[in-house]
């Protein structure tokens, strides 16, 4: 399999990138994006390597993805000639079977916190629905949601577990960061929320798929990372005073065509209905985690989490 270089590009749930090197290891290259992305894609190209970007974002960042795009729109083309974008690390579909993955190592009488750095309005309200599918389809009682540098912050979120009754609370990170706990009186850790091991196979699995739809049909990703971020937030609206979507020139329909990707339409119990997630999201996704699991098969990240392959 092709590799080259692979740049792993980090937005606000890594905090620009720190907290995900020591999971990548040196053999990727790590960057926040924009003039640094720029940079390192020019450089690599420069020594006539190939380069796959891969943005390293756990389905709360779709920005993140179309910016990337968007910066690499001004490589010169022989540079972007042996450049790609793959697809992102992962999407909300993805995060929920991560997240009911990792609780299962959680013991079922403590509460959950879920927490993740705050973003935008719009991502924010999404972590309440990841956060709801982990009840519903788990073992724990209370499932709650706290925002790092938001409303509620992780203070507040373990004296909401504390006043519907729960005695211990684990702050289980829906992000690369594993955040703080703000009172070890009552809170414990439960991060991170993929081991290294884990990280690196999903990686893999993404740079493969960028570059076998590029030598098989020409595909470099970037007019799909370009549409990443087209149906969030306002621009999704269809209610009264919103508009539909645009697939005229500069938009983009629901049929990418050869090298593209279709929508998947999971029709799993999680949601009640269907998901438009990204190729390959985890069985854990699609399927509720038993609280008959036994302890023995929670404690290894290779029991709960899934492989590399099933995330193919």
């Amino acid at each position: 399999m092709r590799r080259g270089t692979v740049v792993a590009v980090c937005g606000h749930e890594s905090d620009g990138g720190h907290a995900v090197r020591d999971l990548l290891g040196p053999q990727v290259s790590c960057v926040s994006g924009g003039r640094e992305l720029l940079r390192r894609v020019r450089a690599s190209r420069a020594r006539g390597e190939d380069v796959c970007v891969v943005p390293m974002t756990l389905g709360r960042d779709p920005e993140l993805v179309a910016d990337a795009a968007r910066t690499l729109l001004d490589l010169a083309p022989e540079e972007r000639a042996g450049t790609v974008l793959a697809e992102p690390f992962g999407t909300a579909e993805h995060l929920v079977g991560w997240l009911r993955a990792a609780a299962t190592r959680v013991p079922r009488d403590r509460a959950l916190l879920i927490t993740a750095p705050s973003g935008d309005p719009f991502v924010d309200a999404d972590l309440f629905r990841i956060a709801r599918l982990v009840r519903q389809y788990g073992r724990h009682r209370t499932v709650e949601v706290a925002l790092t540098g938001g409303d509620p912050d992780p203070a507040e979120g373990v004296r909401r577990c504390r006043a519907l009754g729960a005695q211990r609370v684990v702050l289980l990170p829906a992000a690369w960061a594993v955040p703080r706990v703000p009172d070890t009186g009552y809170g414990e850790p439960g991060g991170p929320l993929l081991t290294a091991p884990a990280t690196a196979g999903v990686l893999d699995a993404r740079v493969g798929d960028a570059w076998h739809r590029y030598d098989r049909h020409g595909d470099d990703g970037l007019p799909r990372g370009l549409t990443a971020a087209h149906d969030h937030g306002h621009s999704h609206s269809h209610g009264p005073g919103g508009h539909g979507h645009d697939h005229g020139p500069g938009g983009h329909g629901h049929d990418h065509g050869p090298g593209g990707h279709g929508h998947s339409h999971d029709h799993a119990p999680v949601g009640g209905g269907h998901v438009h997630g990204a190729r390959g999201a985890p069985a854990s996704a699609a399927a509720p985690v038993h609280a008959a699991s036994s302890a023995s098969s929670a404690s290894s990240a290779s029991s709960v989490l899934p492989s590399s392959r099933s995330l193919r």
